[in-house]
């Protein structure tokens, strides 16, 4: 907990386990002295005596010994009603913080639509995590292990704690109002529920799974899920591509699509470049002459891709362009058409 009043009761905390020490040691060492008991009754003697639970002495006081022990119960009255306050403040003040912090944090996430969903936060989960924040896209998190939230819950990565197999923890994401769901739990029995489950409460939604075996990609897709990514696939593809071409594969790994100041590829809606009531094409656009970039590859609307489109391709309603340049020239195109 960073809240400042968290860190005053902690201090205050220990500032009373402190005193409750020096009384424990003053009362021990006071018993051993002056009536000779042993040390272990001298402790006992000592926790009777500041607990005041009403057992008998060991031996018979003298004088100098009662007097010790009026100080002694006066002294640890106060002090131990002292630690009793500040450790019953610190529990009540901490769940209360707790569940401001958890109303407020549900409030900022009934907020959203169209946002992204993030079952898991384990390896993959956080590399989905880091390039949505750069991509300034809001998405929510579920993961059901505390330390995990406690260790990386902000205000810009917010949490539901839960197991996102449970249709109630994925509504309080926000499922029925996400545009996407991307599932990185670590078995696939999971990712395969979820994703059924997301499906049946949201079917316009777009579903990425990750799947550990190749046997579990089909069950995946027929689940609902559009996309399935096996981890360990790609990167033994991609080792073995670094031997074949290694040229090539450092070239594309230079390519960064992640952040806003230094990406070379952006996938465009082309409504976002021109009045799609009369089609245009790319040769119409001209995006090379006004920003430097280069139409590299066209999607349309059945999602199928073409590489290296004609200039004279038609640029239809909902399909999407992509396109190549210096980050220079993708922050001219995002300002000449203010796509951002």
């Amino acid at each position: 907990m960073s809240n400042p009043l968290i860190k005053l009761f902690r201090s205050k905390i220990n500032t009373a386990f402190l005193l409750l020490g020096v009384l424990l040691v003053i009362g021990v060492f006071g018993f051993k002295i002056m009536s000779g008991y042993s040390w272990l009754d001298a402790l006992y003697m000592t926790v009777i005596t500041i607990t005041t639970v009403g057992f008998g002495e060991v031996n018979p006081l003298d004088e100098e010994a009662k007097v010790f022990t009026i100080f002694l119960i006066l002294t640890s009255v106060v002090i131990v009603g002292y630690s009793i306050k500040v450790i019953t403040e610190y529990i009540l003040t901490k769940n209360n913080i707790e569940e401001l912090k958890q109303k407020k944090m549900q409030k900022k996430i009934d907020s959203l639509k169209g946002h992204i969903i993030i079952c898991g936060y384990g390896r993959n989960g956080k590399q989905a995590a880091t390039k949505l924040l750069a991509y300034g896209k809001p998405f929510v998190v579920i993961e059901k292990n505390k330390e995990q939230i406690d260790k990386y819950q902000s205000d810009m990565v917010p949490f539901v704690l839960g197991n996102a197999n449970e249709d109630d923890v994925l509504l309080q994401a926000g499922v029925d109002r996400a545009d996407c769901l991307i599932s990185a739990l670590p078995n696939d029995a999971d990712n395969l529920f979820v994703v059924l489950s997301a499906r049946q409460i949201n079917k316009d939604m777009s579903i990425i799974s990750r799947a550990s075996q190749e046997t579990s990609y089909n069950k995946l897709k027929l689940a609902g899920a559009n996309n399935v990514i096996l981890p360990d696939r790609i990167g033994g593809d991609h080792m073995a591509s670094l031997v074949v071409v290694p040229d090539l594969i450092e070239f594309i790994d230079n390519l960064s699509i992640v952040g806003k100041s230094n990406i070379n590829i952006e996938e465009i809606p082309v409504e976002k470049l021109y009045d799609t009531s009369e089609v245009k094409t790319i040769r119409d656009l001209d995006l090379r002459k006004k920003t430097g970039c280069n139409v590299i590859g066209y999607k349309d609307v059945d999602g199928e891709y073409l590489v290296n489109p004609e200039a004279d391709q038609k640029l239809i309603p909902k399909s999407k362009i992509i396109v190549l340049g210096r980050p220079e020239q993708i922050q001219m195109l995002n300002s000449v058409y203010d796509i951002n």
